[in-house]
């Protein structure tokens, strides 16, 4: 079997993230196949989301619920999908996971609507792209983006 086989026929994978400072943060996720790819489904606001915002690169390996008992980490890139794609991730999930992937779903719908989960579509093996919202200095060098507070005081100050 392929990686992506492996992966996709898991139930639930370790998915790694990275800080800003590098720092590893692996997550047990449900997993789908996507096409190709392999895709899992997250909370809007969850930290794996904005850890995937600043970069793309992320390792999955197979585990059980609690994430022990890890496989061979793949290395990959991990996409946020649009609206349209994170349907599809929901609609795959619900059919691979049947009723606990139903009732996750239903429990997310009631708690503020789909529309607030995303899907995110991983790519194994492909170069992660870094520091994708970044503001360029004059120097070139990627600068994290100003903070809100920055932003406020900015706008209150203007005449």
């Amino acid at each position: 079997m392929s990686p992506n086989e492996d992966l996709a026929a898991s139930r639930y994978v370790l998915l790694t993230t990275y800080r800003r400072d590098g720092t590893a943060v692996a997550t047990p996720v449900w997993i789908v196949r996507y096409g190709a790819d392999l895709a899992v489904w997250s909370a809007g606001g969850a930290g794996k989301v904005k850890r995937i915002q600043r970069t793309s690169r992320v390792t999955v390996a197979t585990c059980n619920i609690r994430g022990h008992r890890p496989g061979p980490a793949q290395p990959g890139r991990a996409d946020l999908l649009d609206p349209a794609g994170a349907a599809a991730v929901r609609r795959l999930i619900a059919r691979k996971y049947a009723i606990t992937g139903r009732l996750t779903l239903l429990s997310s719908k009631l708690q503020g609507g789909l529309e607030r989960s995303v899907g995110i579509k991983i790519t194994l093996g492909e170069p992660a792209t870094s520091q994708r919202t970044g503001h360029s200095s004059a120097t070139g060098v990627s600068q994290p983006p100003p903070s809100r507070t920055s932003y406020l005081v900015k706008l209150i100050s203007s005449p």
